[in-house]
């Protein structure tokens, strides 16, 4: 792309429209209504977006791959890459480093990429690089670590971390009415205490529990990892000798959290996990352990904003939006996985 044609600031902020969707489509469903009028709009053809167009290069910035998840956004990103002859992929090196992910990016904007997906390792400290490529007109795709300079992004993509504890409250909420249990044992495993979208999911799992009368007994962070998961696993079954109902935030640390719970041979209550990695969804297949279900917190959302990257540097909608412009705003919704329809999500889980 050339300085003549590189959009504006001010024209790839125009149109930003927020939304919440429960995925993304970027060819036509074809699930149009019957019996209805035929409706004037001038709206995009989805048909032909996924069609090889005009040629882009799509920078990519990410922390290091140090937690299954992580590792996952940087797959589902290049895989869907990979996917369009007209994009060329051009990712840097991963660092868990503010100071080298900021050098990283501003590479990539000397570069004249057409656009940027940028995970940012802490958004408040990298808004300043982000802000500085959309002022040189690189769209700037945020993804899940959001900056807090709506200036510093063209749109972003993530999913439902209150959304997350809502769906985890109800169906321990729903299990428990089923099973007349009246005054519940609620244990939480939270990921990190201290952060806002720990915080949200905390929030929502309380919320939902609150429409049934219930509330949480204890809860506990445990960082993220499998070794600290465990450990505060194990410390809750020793100081509760009886629980009905245990949810644990991320099923990373879960890897833990089921290990301290097999050592300790507890199975009288049920368990629901965080994010649907592979591992977990083989856990609920099988049935044989205290997993009964997980709720999504996807990393193809890495794979979405690469579509929705090559768009906006095209210069398309989304397809089954009449709006002629990506929004701004995108909130995956986080989803229930049970037994019942874990064959459907097996092919989009993350190894832990």
């Amino acid at each position: 792309m050339t300085e003549s044609t590189r959009p504006s600031r001010r024209n790839l902020l125009f149109g930003g429209a927020v939304v919440a969707a429960g995925g993304l489509a970027a060819a036509c469903t074809g699930n149009e209504p019957e019996d209805t009028a035929p409706v004037a709009q001038t709206g995009n053809n989805g048909g032909e977006n996924d069609k090889p167009g005009k040629k882009v290069t799509i920078g990519f910035s990410a922390p290091a791959a140090d937690h299954g998840w992580i590792a996952a956004i940087t797959k589902n990103a290049e895989a869907q890459a990979k996917r369009y002859s007209d994009v060329t992929w051009k990712p840097v090196e991963p660092t868990n480093d503010i100071n080298q992910q900021i050098s990283a990016v501003d590479s990539l904007i000397a570069a004249k990429v057409s656009a940027l997906v940028l995970l940012p390792n802490d958004g408040e400290q990298l808004n300043q690089v982000a802000r500085k490529a959309m002022d040189a007109g690189i769209p700037v795709i945020n993804l899940d670590r959001v900056f807090p300079d709506k200036l510093s992004y063209r749109t972003w993509i993530g999913g439902d971390n209150y959304g997350m504890g809502v769906a985890a409250g109800t169906y321990v909420g729903n299990r428990l009415k089923e099973k007349g249990v009246a005054k519940p044992v609620i244990v939480e495993i939270q990921g990190i205490a201290t952060l806002p979208l720990t915080q949200d999911r905390s929030k929502g799992f309380a919320d939902a529990l609150k429409t049934f009368g219930f509330s949480v007994t204890a809860k506990q962070d445990a960082k993220f990892t499998v070794e600290t998961g465990n450990q505060v696993a194990a410390n809750l079954l020793q100081a509760h000798k009886k629980i009905d109902a245990l949810w644990n935030h991320d099923d990373d640390q879960g890897v833990g959290v089921l290990a301290a719970i097999k050592q300790a041979d507890r199975k009288e209550f049920f368990m629901v996990g965080g994010a649907g990695s592979a591992n977990a969804m083989r856990e609920i297949k099988a049935g044989s352990s205290v997993l009964e279900a997980t709720v999504t917190y996807s990393p193809t959302q890495a794979g979405s904003a690469v579509k929705i990257a090559r768009l906006i540097a095209q210069g398309k909608g989304m397809a089954d939006l009449v709006e002629q412009q990506v929004p701004q705003s995108i909130t995956l919704a986080s989803e229930t996985i049970t037994k019942a329809n874990v064959d459907k999500y097996m092919p989009l889980g993350f190894e832990s």
